[in-house]
């Protein structure tokens, strides 16, 4: 008995250590699942976060080049001390505050200020001695240069841009312009996301955690630490090191706030295209994720090891109760006996079979729904990289114009004609105009839509969805028609998910007409009872039956490199907004598609 009794319990502790370990790996499993996860989705936001700071300077360095080519700044630097120093600094005042620039500032060869946007203002830049900064030594040496630093006068940190001002061959001077980073960062921040970005020496420049700012990833040497303190301009730096200890390869890093370890995944990227030497990096927070994964995978298996244990017990108990039965009943027919066994087998078996289809479905339901939100994404993204090319188009031509403008300006001054140069400076402030209409466009598309939907004006999103392709409708020549008359009915939608459906149609439509003889679109509203109709409507080749039935299956595509996901993508969007896409039947030449959306007032 006591024999017995031992045997018993070593069988508990067995299963109860199967138990343990079961839950553990479980637990491991799913965490490295949700670190993947959240690896994925930080590797998707963070071309955002790069496009965000690279976008800003790129925009910002343009300015230096053409002042540097500017008429008015060779004219003041040539005879310095003249009444023109003034027309300059009205001048840069002006470009500042157009281009949201810090600062715009033009340097001598002896790297004295003699001309700044901020001039008159008792932060004014003029007159100081700029000689020491490497911006000014490097521009003159090569041409152009670029530098982050704390300001002399303001003590707030930003980017330098500088550009050398020649005349033939001889140099004039330096023009720069200072951009502070803030917006970059009040993004970043209002992404969820921590980004920060380090220099060569990984030192923390721009950051969304301001307190991060002119701290290094590791301790620095010595020299690295005095050469940062040069360039950086900051004389008591300590550059302690981040509160930030990385994982060794599993992407995880850990920040010790308050006393209170966090976990992220960490993503990195280079930035060659902004600064030589920057990284940009991006923390997601992991805590919850992987808390909730590792908590959810342990109870699962719990409560999986626990039902096939009580199935086991209640198994044991029927199969101790039956072979009692059968003692009892021994003289039953033994037919009646076997058929008994058999069916019980047979149910076994059906509900194993029935809980792992279950688990299955489970399995592929959520993986249907991950998949459909990776494609939305990447469609969005494919949709960005498309139109990005017809939008650089958009903006050359008006930053031409202005550089041709300014220069005439110029020859005006020297001649002494004002009143042309009014007109030719009222024309700049149109081309600057018109490339802000353009890229503030762009950036409504590229942000990411809010979950709520709000009342938006139908027309507003067509404008939009027309605004991102412009450039390749020009370049096609596909005459578009507009929806007759002013009234825009008011729709619940959120505008960015309403421009992805549209772009893809028009796009689908720009697709079909090429090579088409007189190739146009027509875009009609209508309104029935409460609800709104979109039509995108084209003259092209149309589709046939077999590829109008199979329209919104997916990857089913009639083009030669399409993937077949734009229009479920946008059939998903539609139903989301309360709504449906459809293919119009009985279209007369071409393909006619329908947004059915629903009025309000």
């Amino acid at each position: 008995m006591a024999r017995l009794r031992d045997g018993r319990w070593r069988v508990v502790v067995v299963a109860l250590a199967v138990l343990a370990g079961a839950i553990a790996i479980a637990g491991r499993i799913a965490t490295g699942q949700a670190a993947d996860n959240l690896r994925d989705g930080a590797l998707a936001a963070l071309p955002l976060a790069a496009g965000t700071l690279t976008g800003e300077i790129e925009k910002q360095r343009l300015v230096p080049l053409v002042l540097a080519r500017d008429d008015a700044v060779r004219g003041a630097l040539r005879r310095a001390g003249t009444m023109e120093e003034a027309a300059l600094n009205d001048k840069l005042r002006a470009i500042a505050g157009d281009a949201s620039a810090s600062a715009i500032y033009v340097i001598d060869t002896a790297g004295i200020a003699i001309a700044a946007s901020n001039a008159g203002e008792p932060t004014s830049f003029v007159g100081i001695d700029y000689n020491f900064r490497h911006y000014f030594q490097e521009a003159m040496a090569k041409g152009a240069a670029s530098q982050y630093g704390l300001g002399t006068i303001s003590g707030r940190p930003g980017l330098y841009l500088a550009s050398r001002v020649d005349d033939a061959a001889k140099p004039l001077g330096v023009a720069v312009l200072k951009v502070e980073l803030d917006r970059v960062e009040a993004n970043w921040r209002s992404s969820g996301f921590l980004v920060f970005v380090t220099d060569e020496r990984g030192v923390v420049l721009a950051t969304s955690q301001p307190e991060w700012r002119f701290r290094a990833l590791a301790p620095l040497s010595a020299q690295d630490a005095a050469i940062a303190h040069e360039q950086l301009q900051l004389a008591d730096a300590g550059f302690e090191p981040l509160p930030l200890r990385r994982g060794a390869g599993d992407g995880l890093a850990t920040i010790d706030s308050s006393g209170k370890p966090r976990q992220f995944v960490e993503v990195v990227q280079d930035l060659p295209g902004a600064v030589p030497g920057w990284r940009l990096w991006l923390l997601t927070p992991a805590d919850a994720a992987l808390s909730s994964a590792a908590n959810t995978a342990r109870l699962t298996t719990l409560l999986g090891l626990l039902l096939m244990g009580l199935l086991a017990f209640v198994l044991t108990r029927r199969r101790r109760a039956r072979r009692l039965r059968q003692e009892a009943l021994a003289r039953m027919n033994a037919e009646l006996e076997s058929r008994v066994s058999t069916r019980t087998a047979e149910l076994t078996r059906s509900n194993t079979a029935l809980a792992g289809e279950i688990a299955e479905r489970e399995n592929a339901e959520a993986k249907v729904r991950r998949l459909r939100d990776d494609l939305a994404q990447a469609n969005r993204l494919s949709i960005l990289g498309q139109i990005a090319a017809g939008v650089a188009h958009e903006i050359n031509q008006p930053v031409a114009a202005i550089r041709t403008y300014a220069e005439n300006a110029g020859r005006f001054l020297d001649t002494g004609k004002i009143e042309p140069v009014s007109g030719n400076l009222t024309s700049i402030v149109s081309m600057t105009e018109r490339i802000g209409a353009i890229t503030s466009t762009l950036r409504t598309f590229a942000r990411r839509p809010g979950v709520a939907a709000s009342p938006l004006p139908v027309r507003e999103a067509i404008d939009g969805a027309l605004s991102l392709l412009s450039g390749r409708i020009r370049d096609s020549g596909v005459t578009i028609v507009k929806p007759r008359g002013s009234a825009s009915p008011v729709v619940m939608a959120s505008r960015i998910r309403l421009e992805q459906i549209l772009v893809n149609l028009l796009q689908n439509a720009l697709d079909a007409m090429k090579d088409q003889p007189d190739p146009r679109i027509e875009i009609e509203i209508a309104e029935r009872d409460d609800r709104v109709l979109i039509s995108v409507r084209d003259n092209g080749p149309g589709l046939g039956p077999e590829a109008a039935g199979n329209l919104f299956m997916p990857f089913q595509t009639t083009k030669e490199k399409g993937l077949g996901l734009g229009l479920v993508i946008s059939q998903e969007i539609a139903q989301e907004l309360g709504g449906t896409l459809r293919l119009d039947p009985g279209s007369a030449g071409g393909a006619s598609f329908t947004i059915d959306l629903r009025r309000i007032e």
